[in-house]
């Protein structure tokens, strides 16, 4: 607000420089007339600053006092303008001060000489931050005051001060020197005191009030004591300054305990922080210790099952054993008995010598295929116990097994290193069958496998661990090997392999024709190979004699864009198909649609419940197909879940059709020689010698069946 010119005697600007504000042809006075404290200056914005923004940008602080002479007698407004532009971020009480100017009760005592003037106090704990906070103007104005005139003794009034926003203490009374002064004190509680503007403007003049006189009685003699209101107000004064001595004492001693509480909620405040760092440390105790229960009774657990499940497999074994020793003693004691038989029938009868020397062989036939029978037996457990502990086996009622599942990665390229594409694969746990994905940051997702090779694994480590299902196939098992993964991720490599590092297949036939010619004098084996492939939903022999569909195959891939698009489109249906019965099989769904795709109609003597199915996953580390190879892994991770039913031999049942015709022959040719008694000792003899042949037989067919 702008106040009119003529009223206003002076506004000092406070701490800054003398200027004239054309908007409200308002002259602001320098800084000139103080005794103490510092100039402080900002250039901050001031908001709601109206039209004395000038004096807000500046300020008088420290405790100081301003005195104003030569004022002429008569009645006068003082205006204080106020702003925190230091302590901007607070707290409150951080700037607590008292702000006093001349009193009109200290008249008395100037016309009676005992002070030259009075002050009282027209601010009391003034907080300008818990009024309007920082940078925001807060004005008291209207605190009149009266100038004594030494040489006619007279004097005026006072007018309560109205603060704007703010408070005040008693209304201010008036107590001046004869050279027409006006002081202003500020002094500090709590911090250094602030003001940016002092405005002093002309009172409305009043009338002189009329002496009044009173009467007081006495308390002796009950006579009434005429005194003027002069005298009455000087004993006013002495019992107003005695109580205010008492107010003093009593605003200092709340002070002190303010202070003391306030010191008091510090430390309680620094001891409730440290309490919740302590609470907060004994929680993440707490959980580390719940984790680490819950860690202890998981492996306990584990322990448990473990424990329970050898003592399972201790038992069944134990069982197996004393059957098998129970079946030997049994095929002793038969043996010894069909050679007992033997000798009787030799001894009867001298022309059976042959017989008897062929029934010999055969028992030396018999005792080198229990040797070989045991040796191979003890080879089996072996890879038996191998293949258990790679994949795990559940004895409630039969063996079910899983699609073993290995993971190779190949290095990156020569390109994606020149592109600077870095590897996103953690090989850490390789060893135990575990590989890791970075999927950005610092996530990263594991995956479990059969099996994982590093790129430094090479093809002869890769097919070390397919061989025993290549041993497999040579004990009468359906067997599918496969590769699946992203484009140019190494299936062809790692399948075929190139001239001088052969992959699985090549090296397959290898460890067949070596393991057959092994065998050889024992097994007898026909090997026949075939190579196919689906294409565009089409079973092609690639062996095949015809010239003419293998050129147009080959015109095929080569052709239009259509075609492409159509070739694509059922490889995708295939591989789609293919997870659709992997799905199935996971799920153990009583339907498997193996229909859907020639490829999966292909497949499903090898992926069906009674094969034996080895998966290689082929994925890339470069982070350029880290979405791809979270497909592949996590496909092949739904494939590594199919349980399937134990796998079986297909047996040849060749050998056991030949023994039941010579049952019929022998049987037919004792039919005929039963008139004869002289064929008595040769029946006996034809008939203990089938007998020992079939419990030969007998011996070798359950290791084919179960070994």
């Amino acid at each position: 607000m702008c106040f009119e010119s003529e009223k206003v005697v002076m506004f000092v600007n406070a701490g800054g420089e003398g200027s004239t504000e054309a908007n409200c042809t308002m002259s602001f006075m320098a800084d000139s007339f103080f005794q103490g404290g510092d100039a402080f200056q900002t250039g901050e914005h001031i908001v709601e600053s109206g039209d004395h923004s000038l004096i807000y940008q500046s300020a008088r602080l420290g405790n100081f006092c301003y005195r104003f002479n030569n004022m002429l007698p008569g009645d006068y407004y003082v205006d204080l303008h106020f702003v925190e532009i230091i302590n901007t971020y607070g707290p409150k009480r951080m700037r607590v001060f008292n702000v006093f100017m001349q009193d009109e009760k200290a008249s008395q005592l100037v016309e009676l000489h005992y002070l030259d003037y009075f002050v009282k106090s027209i601010l009391s704990d003034f907080d300008i931050f818990s009024i309007v906070g920082a940078n925001k103007p807060l004005q008291l104005i209207d605190s009149r005051v009266s100038v004594y005139d030494a040489r006619t003794r007279t004097r005026t009034r006072t007018r309560t001060p109205k603060p704007t926003p703010g408070h005040a203490t008693c209304p201010p009374s008036v107590s001046v020197k004869d050279d027409g002064l006006i002081i202003i004190r500020f002094e500090g509680v709590n911090g250094s005191p602030l003001v940016s503007g002092i405005c002093i403007r002309r009172a409305p003049k009043f009338s002189a009030l009329p002496v009044k006189r009173e009467h007081l009685v006495c308390k002796n003699c009950a006579a009434e004591i005429e005194v003027t209101s002069a005298q009455h107000k000087v004993m006013q004064m002495k019992s107003t300054a005695k109580y205010e001595k008492k107010i003093q004492e009593l605003s200092a001693q709340c002070q002190r305990k303010s202070d003391e509480c306030y010191q008091a909620w510090m430390s309680l405040t620094a001891a409730n922080e440290q309490l919740e760092k302590v609470r907060m440390e004994l929680d993440n105790k707490l959980f580390q210790t719940y984790s680490l229960d819950q860690t202890v009774d998981k492996q306990a657990e584990n322990l448990r099952n473990i424990s329970s499940k050898y003592e399972c497999d201790k038992k069944f074994w134990a069982v197996a054993i004393n059957n098998l020793q129970e079946k030997i003693k049994v095929m002793k004691e038969e043996h010894s008995q069909l050679l007992r038989e033997a000798h009787e029938c030799a001894d009867s009868i001298p022309d059976l010598n042959k017989m008897v020397f062929a029934v010999q062989s055969l028992v030396s036939q018999c005792e080198d295929l229990k040797v070989k029978y045991n040796e191979e037996h003890a080879k089996r457990r072996k890879l038996y116990n191998l293949v258990q502990e790679a994949k795990g086996a559940n004895y409630s009622g039969c063996t079910s097994r899983n699609i073993r599942v290995f993971c190779r990665c190949r290095p990156l390229s020569k390109t994606e290193v020149a592109s600077g594409h870095a590897t996103v694969v953690d090989f850490d746990a390789a060893k135990d069958g575990e590989l890791g994905i970075l999927t950005g940051g610092s996530t990263k997702k594991n995956f479990k496998f059969d099996r994982v090779y590093t790129p430094k694994d090479d093809q002869v480590d890769v097919f070390a661990d397919a061989s025993p299902l290549v041993i497999s196939v040579l004990d009468g098992y359906n067997v599918c090997i496969f590769a699946y993964g992203q484009t140019g991720t190494g299936k062809t490599f790692t399948m075929e392999g190139i001239e001088q590092n052969r992959g699985v297949n090549y090296r397959t036939l290898e460890e067949l024709f070596r393991v057959s010619k092994e065998r050889s004098e024992t097994f007898s084996y026909d090997i026949s190979v075939s190579v196919l492939e689906v294409y565009n939903e089409q079973i092609r022999d690639l062996l095949g004699a015809s010239p003419t569909s293998k050129k147009q195959w080959r015109l095929a891939k080569t052709d239009v864009q259509g075609d492409r698009l159509k070739e694509a489109q059922n490889i995708n249906r295939s591989l789609s198909a293919l997870g659709d019965v992997i799905s199935a099989l996971a799920t153990k769904s009583s339907h498997i649609p193996y229909r859907n795709s020639k490829l999966t109609h292909l497949l499903q003597d090898s992926l069906g419940g009674d094969s034996k199915t080895l998966m290689f996953v082929q994925i890339s580390p470069s982070e350029h197909d880290l979405s791809e190879t979270l497909s592949s892994l996590n496909f092949a991770t739904r494939a590594r879940g199919v349980e399937l039913c134990p796998a079986k031999k297909q047996i040849d049942t060749s050998e056991l059709q030949k023994l039941k015709m010579m049952v019929k022959e022998l049987e037919k040719k004792l039919k005929e020689q039963e008139q004869s008694e002289s064929t008595t000792y040769q029946r006996v003899f034809v008939i203990t010698l089938f007998i020992c042949f079939i419990k030969i037989y007998c011996l070798f067919v359950p290791y084919i069946i179960h070994g």
